[in-house]
């Protein structure tokens, strides 16, 4: 068991932090708890959030309002099938010195920022997505010989339609594995409707102002590092994404029968990062196994491949990851 380091007073002040930006968030987003809760959790663990759901449902608006609470220095791209890499990560222009000659500078791309949404990112050909991929991953951008380092924090917030397929490029799995939380947005209740009437067809209007900002952000991920991991809890999780791979010795009928490719040890970092987030939230230094499994799926349900029989039966991941739960905690 590692040795707890977070103090009580770095905790309060977690939680105090994260309820300001929570609290800020919900003066424009009606509803969505869930989602909110979880988009600031993967904020504090350092990962990327992809977001899928129909258009309406407020996915680019709770993004844009998360980078004015924090103050962030925050870019749009709005993917396209015609775009192409040097759009996102920049590209050297000719231009005009003072004396009238000409030379070379680098203009950095959209990508060279701290909160990136990606609109629509399944909307960008492979050969953009790869270009993507190296920022996601390496939290770096490379242009030519030149490599720009990108400022702490870094966090891509990317949506996707999941019904308007026509003129998409699916994100392949090795994609898929950079995004911390995989989170499905729903529809609003009958009595949000009626929030979201009162809020957007009156005249008034809604100011977000700054709660946090870079060194916050960055101290606080530093609290999320340090909360321990009891030997139990680690097992948990690492049980958890074995049961998930076809052939181990914990997988389930159901994952040996409808399973291509399970999680990979991305997933068992993702459980760990999300339960240390889950352990401050609820007062604690440490995790226990209930943290893990209140973000099983979204870390998870996204790093599941099923087979074509799964497919064909319509096999729901959600509902396999929670069998595979239940079956662990028999």
């Amino acid at each position: 068991m590692t040795v707890a380091i977070t103090t009580s007073d770095s905790i309060t002040e977690f939680q105090q932090l994260f309820d300001r930006i929570r609290d800020e968030v919900g003066q424009v987003m009606v509803g969505q708890q869930a989602v909110i809760d979880s988009v600031l959790t993967a904020l504090f663990a350092g990962g990327h959030v992809l977001l899928e759901g129909v258009p309406g449902l407020g996915k680019t608006m709770l993004i844009s309002t998360i980078s004015r609470a924090v103050d962030l220095p925050f870019s749009r791209i709005q993917f396209t099938p015609d775009m192409m890499p040097a759009d996102i990560q920049g590209s050297s222009m000719l231009t005009e010195t003072a004396d009238g000659g000409h030379e070379l500078t680098f203009q950095p791309g959209p990508i060279v920022s701290n909160l990136v949404l990606a609109d629509e990112i399944n909307r960008a050909t492979p050969k953009t997505q790869s270009a993507l991929l190296e920022v996601m991953q390496e939290k770096q951008v490379t242009v030519g010989q030149r490599t720009i380092k990108l400022d702490e924090p870094f966090c891509v917030m990317a949506t996707q339609n999941p019904v308007d397929q026509e003129g998409t490029y699916p994100l392949p799995e090795a994609q898929l594995d950079r995004f911390l939380f995989k989170l499905v947005v729903g529809y609003p209740s009958e009595q949000d409707y009626h929030r979201i009437i009162d809020r957007t067809t009156s005249t008034s209007t809604t100011t977000v102002n700054a709660v946090a900002n870079r060194d916050m952000l960055n101290k606080m991920r530093s609290v999320v590092r340090n909360v321990a991991v009891s030997d139990s809890a680690k097992q948990h999780a690492i049980r958890l994404v074995m049961a998930t791979q076809p052939g181990s010795p914990y997988a389930t009928d159901e994952v040996n029968q409808y399973v291509a490719l399970g999680a990979s040890p991305r997933g068992v970092q993702g459980l760990m990062l999300a339960a240390k987030v889950q352990a401050l939230l609820a007062g604690r230094n440490t995790i226990i196994d209930t943290d893990i499994d209140i973000i099983l799926l979204p870390v998870l349900r996204h790093r599941l491949v099923l087979n074509f029989s799964a497919q064909a039966k319509r096999v729901d991941v959600d509902q396999l990851l929670t069998n595979v739960l239940e079956g662990l905690s028999a």
